[in-house]
């Protein structure tokens, strides 16, 4: 049997930070993971993720991805990797009509409100504006209205992962990887984790599980997250000179969640150029994934939504990967304690956009599994907003 103040069971994205924040603390503290992370096998992974500091989907985000930027810029310091890359972010939709991203309306008119509420630099361009300095995006049209965010861009998952596991163990966190835990059970006070045939107790866990949430903690979150599959794709480019520091965006063209695309400017030396969307019809499990991806997917993805949009994308396909979303029914996250067993916090369901705020989600779980003072304010996710009783 082995013993820790906390332990955080899942390292992805939400778990890693958590662990690396708890070390900081000098909390006794020991995480664990089925896999070894980085993997490429839930939520955490595909070399780039998004990031963008006037959160559209509520203002409630903003002190998270503020955070996770200045803690980025800590740990490209302690270790001498790049993590941020500062290129921009535009956001893009029509003019006019409906469009919607993340369930949210209107979702440039949101993040411009987000950006002037928090002072968050940014500029509001028509689309002949934006189609002039930005080129690579042919397929603008001048009625469109675009956000755009100098201070946004895009972090490396697989490293933000790693140089924080590495912080995290030479702050004397430990580690169990390819370990699988199988049960939670809180007795009294401590919580007793499963762990293949040991067991590890604890005076308080943190679960950050994403897609295995469901099958390792049950009720009530059986009925709250849902797993949907996602596709990445990255074509290659007839030329990458054209697209080399440009800005990531954000692409809606339509009325509905699912149409709209995102797109990285190709990473320094690459010539490709990864794109992708979300689906919130059909729903996988962590175990059950496909995780091929077809040529069929990479040539609708491209036709649908790159072709006529992008300048110098080809349909030629470099690579696909699948990988993991888990979602709540508001597409909102979940950071609260479990209601059967307080000693249990539970961070999931980040919904499609939670890798840009997770470092400083993990600051201020980590506030709160210690009882440090804090200025994040985690009632927006509580599970009390779909009205889950405690026992």
């Amino acid at each position: 049997m082995e013993r820790a103040q906390i332990a955080v069971v899942g390292l992805g994205a939400m778990g890693m930070a958590t662990l690396y924040q708890l070390a900081r603390r000098g909390v006794d503290a020991i995480g664990i993971d089925r896999f070894e992370p980085p993997h490429d096998l839930g939520s955490s992974h595909g070399e780039t993720r998004i990031t963008r500091q006037a959160v559209g989907e509520g203002g409630d985000y903003v002190p998270f991805v503020l955070a996770s930027h200045a803690i980025w810029r800590e740990l490209e310091a302690a270790s001498g990797e790049p993590l941020l890359e500062a290129c921009g972010v535009l956001v893009i939709a029509p003019g006019s009509g409906a469009s919607s991203h993340h369930g949210k309306p209107d979702f440039v008119a949101r993040s411009i409100e987000t950006a002037r509420a928090f002072g968050i630099a940014h500029e509001v361009l028509d689309g002949t504006e934006a189609r002039r300095r930005f080129p690579q995006l042919e397929g603008i049209s001048s009625d469109d209205k675009v956000y755009y965010e100098p201070g946004g861009g895009y972090v490396r998952p697989e490293r933000c992962i790693a140089v924080q596991r590495d912080q995290a163990q030479a702050l004397g966190a430990r580690l169990r990887l390819g370990a699988q835990v199988t049960s939670i059970r809180q007795e009294g006070d401590a919580v007793r984790i499963s762990v293949g045939g040991s067991e590890i107790v604890a005076d308080q866990v943190v679960v950050a599980a994403g897609a295995w949430t469901v099958p390792l903690l049950g009720a009530p979150f059986e009925r709250l997250l849902t797993v949907r599959r996602q596709v990445l794709h990255w074509f290659r480019l007839e030329d990458p000179a054209p697209h080399a520091g440009a800005p990531v965006f954000i692409w809606m063209h339509g009325a509905g969640d699912e149409d709209y695309f995102y797109g990285f400017p190709p990473l320094p030396g690459d010539d490709r150029f990864k794109v992708a969307t979300e689906q919130y019809t059909a729903a996988t499990t962590a175990e059950s994934l496909d995780r091929q991806v077809s040529p069929a997917e990479s040539a609708a993805m491209w036709q649908a939504h790159v072709a006529g949009r992008v300048t110098g994308v080809t349909p030629e396909v470099a690579q696909a990967a699948a990988c993991l979303y888990t979602v709540t029914p508001d597409s909102g996250f979940i950071i609260d304690r479990h209601p059967q067993q307080d000693r249990v916090m539970v961070i999931s369901a980040c919904s499609g956009h939670g890798f840009k705020h997770s470092a400083g989600i993990g600051q201020a779980v980590a506030a709160a599994v210690t009882g440090a003072p804090s200025t994040f304010d985690l009632t927006p996710f509580s599970l009390k907003r779909f009205q889950v009783a405690s026992a």
